[in-house]
């Protein structure tokens, strides 16, 4: 579990905190296997035991002062008893984890007979869309044969198809058998059967171990549904007009429906890839694309605020279905036409799943992401838990949870694994803040309740050969992390305490939910604003502003933050962000639908792969083998003035090699792959969570366009006020300005 904190020292109080204009929070990533700086937790037994705060629930940990009945609570400093168990383990702190560690991992009593316990397999079903090309199911074909190597023995699979109607196959006997059955046509109408009258679920779900290869041939006969069947069944529209065929919404309810009645028996998580290759249109839950086009004819207002928000409710309460249901689903977009994933997207993040869109089928990363995703280790039916001292409480929460109905600052996480991230932000819960002089310093404890799939051969004992077949096991775990703060004495201490990669995931949180509100526009203001308050903080904080002739015209404003290294990417971050798809205008030529795809992918992402998400890391090679420089600012006169031949940019889900015009010929292109390049690319693209594309791009002879298009501290375009493209130099003149206006 990795916390890292907007600033390392707490603001003394809540004036100290409004006064530093910073974001005061956390990023959590619960699941990741150790902390940010690389330990690991205290692994344990009886979770269950562990003593609990009477007053405020918190669990006893290596802070808290214990005596010989008692201990005293570190976050609220509550007096608690122990009982006579609990005194005698104490006795041998050694034999416990929560003595030796304040990050540990302990293991709980699963509910229910042993029995029950012992059932629970992997399930997993893909959903195809047959309304669509050749290549798009070629791709398809190709991604789910990955998958079928990355899933582990014991796992159960079930292939499913919908178009007009839906396909559900059959695999387990020597032909695949596949059984259809329509849609209504009606955006109220639901299915006229069920599924599991069309077919067993346990006939529908098979065993990969065995079926594989059947899987793969039923796969081979997957066609697109041809206009001719689609136009009789949907019959013509007006005048001729096809009306589609993709009856996603009524497909997905009634795979839920069908799954629902095996969860808790055949499995605790089923997760179901759902691939998409357009937008719904028919049955219940298709959406109106029109207002893709209609956008502008919204009269005056601002026309990417008109395609943010979700047009149709549907989506949304089919996510609560899937949760009931033990489902979790993954959106696979491969469209470039508009498909409305802002309603759609409810479907993925409120039931634990990722949302994933690719333009086109040629470059699709698409069969590498499936790989990825199931060959690494997932948590489910996720509790989180953030508790703090009294001084201070947990604001707003942000990533893709699902809030407690009764409980505060508990979040649900259907499925997560090692990468997922959250962000709280804080408040005082009082004005007198942190004392000076008290010795009970800030406190943090945060506790995540998980489930994990334990495979059977991590089970078994050597030597002991079972006649039944192998059979998963559930493990429900308590993680828990206790941290103490400092608080910050003065500014400079704050100030000096920074990390501006937390403060940029803060941010973003909730520039998304400021554009998601009130539109695209009031998301640019919002950060502007930030930035412009922050640098009038602190140089009124350093006593900087320095008025020549007395005027506050020619002021000097410090907008680099010169005396405050911490500080000083932060400009540059904001003025990335500024660039970044995720809050260009539409009229720039982002679509509404990568813009959605961004905000789910970063809502997600940890603090580090965010920042080279918004602005990427360029780095210096003089010859494969050797690093020159480890850090250039995206700009061409950087890469003038290094003078080396070779450049490698990592922007997270783009990786480019590019050797300048001026390289020396008998440096070997494209870099071989024993090299230290070629080593550092592998190690990070194996590190990440979406497979990153990698181009190799050679200066003057290869088209340079998608390397210079990173390279955005330059100034393109003419331009003044926000709207424009505006290079780095003249953001900062822009900046002072306001600055200026905002101290008068």
């Amino acid at each position: 579990m990795a916390v890292r904190a907007t600033m390392s020292r707490f603001p003394m109080d809540p004036d100290a905190q409004e006064g530093s204009g910073l974001p005061w929070g956390v990023t959590v990533t619960p699941f990741a296997t150790k902390d940010e700086n690389g330990n690991s937790p205290v692994y344990g037994s009886d979770g269950h035991l562990l003593p609990r705060c009477e007053n405020c629930w918190a669990y006893f940990n290596t802070y808290c002062e214990l005596e010989q009945w008692a201990w005293n609570c570190s976050l609220c400093g509550t007096l608690n008893g122990l009982t006579s168990e609990a005194i005698t383990r104490y006795s041998q702190p050694q034999s416990c984890a929560e003595m030796m560690s304040s990050f540990i991992d302990l293991e709980l009593p699963v509910e229910g007979s042993e029995g029950e316990a012992m059932q629970a397999r992997p399930v997993y079903v893909a959903a195809i869309d047959l309304s669509s090309s050749e290549e798009f199911l070629e791709l398809i074909k190709s991604s789910l044969l990955a998958a079928l190597e990355a899933l582990g023995p014991g796992a159960l699979f079930g292939l499913a198809t919908f178009s007009h109607k839906i396909g559900l196959y059959d695999v387990q006997g020597p032909v695949p058998v596949v059984k259809n059955v329509f849609v209504p046509a009606d955006s109220d109408a639901s299915l006229p059967i069920e599924l599991e009258d069309v077919m067993p679920l346990l006939s529908f779900l098979a065993p990969v171990e065995t079926c594989k290869d059947r899987i793969a041939s039923a796969l081979e006969t997957l066609k697109p549904t041809t206009s001719w069947e689609r136009t009789s069944a949907a019959g013509q529209g007006l005048d001729g007009i096809l009306l589609g065929g993709r009856g996603f919404g009524v497909a997905m309810e009634a795979l839920f429906n069908y799954l629902g009645s095996e969860y808790g028996s055949t499995f605790a998580l089923a997760r179901v890839f759902a691939f998409l290759s357009g937008p719904p249109d028919y049955g219940a839950g298709q959406l109106d694309t029109r207002r893709y086009g209609e956008q502008y004819a919204s009269k005056g207002e601002d026309a990417d605020r008109a395609l943010l928000p979700e047009q149709t409710p549907f989506y949304k309460d089919l996510a609560a279905v899937a949760v009931q249901a033990g489902v979790c689903v993954d959106i696979f977009a491969v469209t470039n036409e508009y498909t409305d994933l802002a309603s759609l997207k409810f479907l993925s993040i409120e039931s634990g799943g990722s949302l994933f869109l690719y333009s086109n089928t040629d470059d699709s990363t698409l069969p590498q992401d499936m790989y990825r995703m199931l060959s690494r280790p997932y948590a489910f039916g996720c509790i989180l838990r953030l508790r703090t001292s009294s001084e201070f409480r947990p604001g707003n929460s942000y990533g893709h949870f699902f809030p407690d109905p009764q409980y505060e600052n508990v979040q649900h996480i259907i499925c997560c694994d090692s990468y997922v991230t959250y962000a709280y932000d804080f408040d005082f819960a009082n004005t007198t803040g942190f004392s000076r002089h008290t010795s009970e310093p800030p406190m943090l404890q945060i506790a995540f309740q998980y489930t994990v799939v334990v495979p059977p051969d991590e089970l078994s004992t050597p030597g002991s050969v079972s006649a039944s077949r192998p059979k998963h096991c559930l493990k429900r775990r308590l993680r828990i992390r206790t941290l103490q703060y400092l608080s910050a004495q003065n500014s400079s201490e704050l100030y000096d305490s920074v990390d501006p990669e937390v403060v940029l995931s803060v941010l973003v949180h909730k520039v998304i939910l400021a554009s998601l509100e009130q539109g695209v526009r009031e998301g640019r203001m919002l950060l502007h604003d930030w930035l412009v308050i922050l640098i009038a903080q602190y140089n009124d904080a350093y006593k900087l502003l320095q008025y020549r002739n007395g005027s506050s015209t020619t002021a000097h404003v410090d907008v680099a933050f010169s005396q405050c290294p911490q500080l000083q990417p932060l400009p540059r971050l904001v003025f990335a962000l500024l660039r970044n798809p995720l809050l260009r205008f539409h009229e720039e030529g982002v679509h509404p639908d990568y813009r959605i795809y961004l905000q789910c992918l970063f809502s997600a992402l940890e603090p580090s792969s965010l920042h080279r998400a918004v602005y990427p890391v360029l780095t210096s090679y003089s010859t494969p083998e050797k690093q020159a420089y480890p850090r250039h600012s995206l700009s061409r006169a950087a890469l003038i003035t290094s003078g080396s031949p070779i450049f490698f940019l990592d922007a997270f889900t783009t990786l480019i090699v590019f050797y300048s015009s001026t390289a020396d010929p008998i440096l070997p292109y494209p870099p071989p792959h024993d090299c230290l390049l070629r080593t550092t690319i592998n190690k990070l693209k194996q590190e990440r969570s979406i497979t990153p594309k990698l181009l190799f791009i050679r200066g003057g002879q290869d088209d340079a366009t998608a390397f210079e298009n990173y390279l955005i501290e330059e100034q393109d375009v003419e331009g003044s006020g926000l709207t424009s493209v505006m290079g780095f130099v003249s953001f900062l003149e822009d900046i002072t300005r306001s600055v200026l206006e905002y101290m008068k």
